[in-house]
């Protein structure tokens, strides 16, 4: 198990490439749909009659479009840093401290 561990981390440039352009690859793809959804709430504002100054147009955008990256951003790194064993490679004090195993 502990030979596994090593050949999944990031610390291999093969797989850090690939986990690398594979996040790049999502993050495109949702700044692609969060520029869609910020439109949509823009439209959604403007059907409602809502006051569109240019100050309004741009905090809507910039915030929508803002919030959707950092969740995804967030997300993604999450799953980025499980996916490639990152995690496994977490030192647990608490398991040295208290000497109990999570197996």
């Amino acid at each position: 198990m502990e030979g596994m561990m090593d050949k999944r981390a990031l610390d291999d440039p093969q797989i850090a490439a690939a986990a690398w352009a594979r996040f790049r690859r999502l993050m495109r793809w949702m700044a692609f749909w969060g520029v869609l959804f910020a439109g949509a709430v823009l439209s959604f504002l403007y059907w409602q009659g809502t006051p569109m100054p240019l100050t309004v147009i741009i905090a809507t955008s910039v915030g929508v479009w803002g919030s959707f990256m950092l969740g995804t951003a967030l997300m993604s790194l999450a799953f980025l840093s499980n996916g490639t064993g990152h995690d496994e490679e977490v030192d647990d004090r608490f398991e040295r401290m208290l000497g109990y195993r999570d197996e």
